[in-house]
């Protein structure tokens, strides 16, 4: 679909696939990926709060953790950024294509090698 813009041989075409996989990761439709994943390669606590547990009356701690993304599979991937938003009531549906879930992917992989 945007093999005009770059190919995974020539990266001295007008934009890299590197480069485009992290404009999307910083704003793929709205909020960046990087919001929350950060570089992605750690696990980051994102929410910490308390919730009353209606069984026994007592507040639990409750902790929003988000995986490190730069080691899942691309199959792992995808079916997280493609999941009906349902899902999760945390992870937002971009609705991206094909290609742009591969540069980003392609990105994540390749984040902290540069």
């Amino acid at each position: 679909m945007l093999s005009f813009l770059f190919s995974e041989e020539e990266d001295n075409l007008f934009i890299t696939k590197f480069e485009y996989g992290a404009m999307l990761y910083k704003n793929p439709r709205g909020i960046g990926c990087n919001k929350c994943h950060e570089s992605g390669n750690k696990t980051i606590q994102l929410a910490k709060y308390q919730k009353l547990n209606k069984k026994n009356n007592k507040l639990e701690n409750i902790s929003i953790v988000v995986p490190p993304i730069n080691i899942v599979t691309f199959k792992k991937f995808k079916k997280k950024l493609t999941a009906d938003n349902r899902d999760s009531l945390i992870m937002p549906t971009y609705f991206l294509t094909q290609d742009e879930l591969k540069s980003i992917y392609f990105y994540i992989k390749n984040i902290n090698t540069k």
